[in-house]
């Protein structure tokens, strides 16, 4: 791999907002990563979201975006959505999926908890730590 295209890499690195990207031909494989400052007390959700107390401690807490993409609230056009307002989750359980270079990343639950509000539209743009959903704590 040449080093113009290490600053191809880089570059799509910083274009599409991503943290890490690796790269394989042939026998190299190259890993580029980048540090990312998280201004807040959101807790990383391995699922995908964020888990974040509301502003009020009113017994809600909001799951948002952990990358950039496309909100998708249901597998399929013509499917149901994977969770609606008021539906009760249990931690690992599918709340809906975002699409980042042309990949299909789930989010699931990490709390348990009863829908409130889904605050994106189906298809719409999210970025990075956007609000989702807003839970009613169990």
């Amino acid at each position: 791999m040449d080093l113009e295209e290490l600053k191809r890499i880089i570059r799509l690195l910083k274009e599409e907002d991503l943290t890490e990207i690796t790269v394989a031909e042939g026998d190299t494989r190259v890993t580029v990563r980048r540090e990312v400052a998280v201004v807040g007390a959101a807790s990383p959700q391995p699922g995908g979201g964020t888990a974040q107390p509301s502003a009020e401690d009113d017994g809600t807490f909001m799951v948002t975006a952990p990358l950039i993409g496309t909100f998708y609230a249901r597998p399929a056009p013509d499917a149901a959505p994977y969770v609606e307002p008021g539906a009760e989750v249990a931690p690992g359980d599918t709340l809906c999926a975002i699409e980042a270079m042309k990949v299909l990343n789930e989010i699931k639950a990490e709390s348990p908890g009863r829908l409130k509000r889904v605050l994106v539209e189906d298809g719409e743009s999210v970025e990075y730590g956007t609000p989702l959903f807003q839970f009613e704590k169990e």
